[in-house]
């Protein structure tokens, strides 16, 4: 197996006080060839960016639900581009978001976990942006304990933010510098009015501008809005085929986590106790939508085993979840619209995201955190009209480590200064171009850090650390000295643990020499003595119950 050196793909800004500050970045070098045809215009740039939207449960990408859960989401695939192999560099929230602001891996920005206060102080793309001439505005999940930095504009929740009648801060010219309001209503909905309200009447329409419109949704606890509490209640959805995955065929850390269906969902997740949040009249509605669905099921799970309980949580699980991104996918539609409307669909490149991918049923699970295909990966998609061909699809591996020099690099922000060096993804525009670098990439690394030592964790996700290529997939679960390897091509739903089949022993090498060339690359500090090998006893109360 031939594993191509990447190249470290960097921008460097920073003209002095004034001066435009960096570049996008093209992996390829400088041959213009590569961006040939390209508008000498620089577009507008909208980013949408969700929160636990799995790939999979995108229709375009070949979803097993209902085929009416994201038409607007299909269609801007069907007018741009759609990305395959798009990894993550930490499957958790805030990590995820600290990334894609600063395009430096976890261990550079400062934010490994959610429990870390991101330094608004380093530099970051939108601040880049801004010396560029660009508009910056953001609304709805910022999820970084600071307060935003190098945006014109901006209304975020606070923390996570409810689901409905959000609390939401912007900046004021007060002595705190940020005023606090509330907004009746579904948050969702919200975020795209005030997205809406800033792209018509709030930005100067004489410049460029670059907008995050950042959901919670579909976030735990999965709270769908008003108009969708009955959507689905007729339909049963497909269950995975490892739905009851006894994970014989992985290591200790997929039997000890604390993120299954069958045990870990909450009533609150499950929506068979009064929920938070609420006013009055949607209180109502809730409750005339849920309290017979409960009452039936209640009484039909009196009799059932344990299998058919698991799988009525399943069903609960993932129709409150297709209805939160059934509302998104409408809001998406929204906005496509709007920008019709104000006919900025042209010169406007249009990018979907998520912070992570999400587990919807696949092991038995819910959440994210591994490096496991269904978390591991993100969707993402792309229409830049007159640029990418409608239909595109792209099997190159992408990483959310890529977004701020792609995003720059869209802005033609030049390439010939050096202050923000540390950068260390590459620029997606020539794969949005059709125009494969030669020397792209050949694999990605990825490291997860959300595991204590001395308490209980959210989940109890092992500390593990991998690197992934087009083929294979070799994670270390360095606490407790425990290799997983998998052949993605003959086992996509990565179900066969080859680490210590000698016939893979060679690839297993290589990716081992990989991983390590990787971290040296992106200066990756040693972290194998951060947790004792069974901190919570966990193991060893699953040898106890194995054996009794």
């Amino acid at each position: 197996m031939k594993l191509l050196v990447s190249p470290e793909c960097r921008l460097f800004p920073l003209l002095g006080l004034v001066a435009l500050l960096l570049s996008g970045c093209a992996a390829a070098g400088s041959s213009r060839s590569i961006y040939e045809g390209r508008p000498e215009k620089a577009p507008n740039i909208l980013f949408i960016f969700t929160d636990d939207h799995a790939s999979h449960a995108i229709g375009a990408y070949g979803s097993r639900f209902p085929a009416d859960i994201t038409p607007n989401l299909d269609q801007l695939a069907a007018d741009g581009m759609m990305f395959r192999r798009c990894g993550v560099t930490n499957s958790i929230c805030a990590p995820s978001r600290a990334v894609i602001l600063t395009g430096k891996h976890s261990h550079l920005n400062g934010v490994p976990t959610n429990a870390e206060r991101f330094d608004g102080a380093q530099m970051t793309f939108p601040k880049i942006l801004q010396g560029a001439g660009y508009q910056t505005a953001i609304f709805g999940k910022w999820h970084l304990k600071s307060e935003p930095t190098g945006f014109d504009h901006y209304e975020r929740l606070l923390g996570q933010g409810p689901y409905y009648n959000p609390r939401m801060r912007s900046p004021a010219d007060n002595e705190q510098g940020f005023v606090d309001r509330q907004h009746p209503g579904y948050t969702t909905d919200i975020i795209t009015d005030l997205a809406l309200d800033w792209l018509k009447d709030g930005r100067d329409q004489d410049q460029p501008f670059m907008m995050m419109v950042q959901h919670k949704a579909p976030h735990r606890h999965w709270q769908p809005p008003p108009r969708h509490l009955a959507y689905l209640d007729d339909v049963d959805i497909e269950e995975p085929a490892n739905l009851f995955d006894d994970y014989s065929g992985r290591g200790t850390a997929a039997r000890v986590q604390d993120m299954e269906i069958a045990t870990t969902l909450t009533k609150n997740d499950l929506k068979l106790v009064p929920q938070r949040g609420l006013d009055e009249s949607q209180t109502a509605l809730w409750n005339a939508a849920y309290d017979p669905k409960n009452r039936t099921m209640k009484q039909l799970l009196r009799n059932s085993d344990e299998d058919e309980l698991t799988r009525w949580k399943y069903q609960r699980y993932l129709k409150d979840y297709l209805r939160c991104i059934k509302a998104v996918d409408e809001n998406i539609g929204r906005m496509m619209a709007t920008l019709d409307e104000l006919d900025l669909s042209r010169e406007t490149v249009v990018i979907y995201s998520s912070d992570q991918g999400f587990f919807l049923g696949e092991h038995g699970w819910f959440d994210k955190r591994f490096m496991y295909e269904e978390c591991y990966k993100t969707p993402l998609i792309v229409r830049w009209p007159g640029v990418i061909h409608a239909g595109s699809v792209d099997e190159n591996l992408v990483s959310n480590l890529d977004y701020a020099q792609t995003f720059l690099d869209l802005a033609r922000v030049p390439s010939t200064h050096t202050s923000i060096e540390a950068m260390q993804g590459l620029s997606l525009v020539p794969l949005m171009m059709g125009r494969k670098p030669a020397d792209w990439r050949e694999s990605l690394y990825y490291q997860y850090y959300e595991y204590l030592g001395d308490q209980r964790t959210a989940h109890m996700v092992r500390r593990h650390r991998g690197v992934c290529t087009q083929r294979y997939k070799l994670i270390h679960f360095y606490n407790l000295d425990e290799w997983e390897l998998y052949d993605l091509q003959e086992d996509p739903t990565e179900m066969n643990n080859l680490a210590d089949d000698p016939d893979h022993g060679e690839i297993r090498n290589e990716l081992a020499q990989e991983l390590e060339r990787l971290a040296l690359q992106y200066k990756v500090p040693d972290d194998r003595g951060s947790v004792p090998y069974d901190p919570h006893g966990l193991i060893e109360a699953l040898g106890t119950q194995s054996s009794q």
